[in-house]
């Protein structure tokens, strides 16, 4: 049975067109992976099925009654608002019940005897409603599902602005968990999560019995949970049975033949424009050179895949620095309160270190200390000398109303529009992207502006805060390859074993130091 149906949907961005002709079916039980590179539209693509966004042309239809949880990559929660405010949020809809069956109570005093009977069926149906959806056992479950998650350490009153990027996902990941919806629709949903919550969620989503659309660049990931894989490349969507490693290989098979059927066509169409120009003008042979004319007229015309640009990233290598790069003394990091014990460290030159531990006990943190960014709460850390540093934060700013070029020109004011946008065009990003606003790409997109700005400065120490989190393959694999080749010192916070290990030479594990209870 067919849980969404979509047919010929259109959409565009001005005079971007994002995907044209779309059509797409979700059937019970199926556990899709939605993959493409940066900028193609997949997240565009599950705003538009959820109503967020409105296509240009198209129909898009859901079977009656179905609940749909959809965990968006720039979802954002409002300030004020508490842990515990947002997982009760996932009842939003039994609270309203509660709301109408206590107006109803309110009203019976006053009612009129005609009404009496209706007002106490609908008083009826809300309270069996109430009762079948284990309303009144709203505190517990929101306690067990915030235990499993970890929040009850942290405090349910704790304000949602103090938690960190992984806490907040894991926080909307919670709240879905409580809704229980029919379909799951998941935008990047590892992205900031810690090793341990992404082997949780794997389990999850490996057990689950309903149908979710995935969208992820973590190979491993979505091997470990997908039946189906929709690609999306160049406006169009395709659907493949099984999952990344098989539509790898088919994909590869389709490009090759797709590949050797325009060089055949090509040929015969060079051979047959050959003989009517040689033919059309002799009496002789002009109904032969006709007739191969209107054969070339009729062609279907065989047309490959436009190859997205690639990224190739290559970080400048600056000055010497001296022999450590920092020594931090008995530091505490933290804003109102302990992050970690008091921490002796030493990095020196030529190091390149993983910070890794569960999110939310300081490694972002730890990094902005170092950096000066965050004054310790005790405790030193002391810089070594000529460093040149890259930092690469971990979230960009919100809504940024500059276009790619302008994001630039801001950094190296000295380059010239040409050299802008060859800059923007070596990290793999098009035309259409490098004019647009930033807060109009994609997240990888947006990653890439910000990379831009990193490998065009030189350096000799990078502190790299989750780089992976929204890049797609090829941009991942290029990164990796990039920070291998990288002369200079590297401390990196990342979640992926098979990225940072192929990286760095040690490893410091951030939970050996937290004050947290883990």
């Amino acid at each position: 049975m067919s849980i969404l149906t979509v047919e010929h949907l259109y959409h565009g961005f001005g005079d971007r067109a994002i995907f044209e002709d779309v059509s797409f079916r979700l059937l019970k039980g199926e556990h899709i992976g939605l993959i493409g590179a940066n900028g193609e539209g997949k997240s565009t693509f599950m705003n538009t099925i959820t109503g967020a966004l409105q296509p240009d042309d198209g129909r898009i239809e859901w079977s009656r009654h179905v609940r749909v949880g959809y965990l968006d990559q720039h979802a954002a929660l409002a300030p004020g608002m508490t842990i515990g405010d947002v997982l009760r949020s996932a009842f939003a809809y039994l609270y309203d019940l509660e709301a109408k069956m206590n107006e109803i109570c309110d009203s019976l005093g006053s009612a009129k005897e005609s009404e009496m009977e209706q007002m106490l069926e609908e008083l009826g149906v809300i309270q069996d409603m109430l009762t079948n959806h284990d309303f009144f056992n709203i505190d517990a479950k929101v306690d067990e599902v915030a235990q499993a998650f970890g929040f009850l350490e942290i405090g349910l009153d704790r304000q949602v602005t103090d938690l960190s990027g992984g806490q907040r996902t894991k926080l909307l990941l919670a709240k879905l968990l409580l809704e229980k919806p029919d379909i799951l629709l998941l935008d990047e949903p590892t992205n900031y999560l810690d090793e341990e919550h992404i082997a949780w969620l794997r389990r999850y989503l490996t057990e689950y019995e309903n149908a979710f659309i995935l969208i992820s660049h973590d190979i491993p990931f979505l091997n470990s949970v997908i039946n189906i894989v929709y690609h999306m490349e160049n406006r169009k969507l395709t659907r493949y049975v099984g999952d990344y490693d098989h539509f790898q290989e088919v994909y590869a098979m389709q490009q090759s033949q797709l590949e050797a059927a325009y060089k055949r066509q090509q040929q015969e169409i060079s051979e047959l424009r050959d003989f009517v120009n040689r033919n059309k003008a002799r009496v002789a042979t002009r109904n032969m050179a006709m007739s191969r004319q209107k054969k070339l007229d009729k062609m279907e015309i065989i047309e490959l895949t436009a190859e997205r640009p690639k990224p190739e990233f290559r970080f400048k290598y600056g000055r010497t620095p001296g022999r450590l790069i920092f020594t931090a003394e008995k530091l505490v990091i933290g804003y109102d309160e302990p992050l970690s014990r008091p921490l002796d460290l030493t990095m020196e030159a030529g190091k390149k270190i993983a910070l890794v531990g569960a999110n939310g006990i300081g490694k972002t943190t730890l990094l902005r200390s170092i950096l000066g960014l965050i004054k310790p709460l005790s405790g030193s850390v002391e810089l070594g000398a000529n460093l040149q540093i890259g930092y690469f934060e971990q979230e960009a700013a919100p809504d940024n109303a500059t276009t790619c070029i302008e994001e630039i020109w801001k950094e190296f004011p000295t380059l010239n529009q040409a050299e802008v946008r060859a800059a923007l065009a070596k990290c793999g990003l098009t035309t259409k992207h490098i004019e647009s606003q930033v807060r109009v790409l994609s997240g990888g997109e947006q990653a890439k502006v910000r990379l831009c700005k990193l490998i065009n400065r030189e350096t000799n120490i990078l502190l790299l805060d989750e780089p992976t989190n929204h890049l797609d393959v090829d941009a991942k694999d290029e990164l990796k390859r990039a920070l291998q080749a990288y002369r200079g010192s590297v401390l990196l916070i990342c979640h992926e074993p098979e990225f940072y290990l192929d990286v760095v030479s040690e490893v410091w594990d951030c939970s050996k130091w937290t004050t947290k209870l883990l």
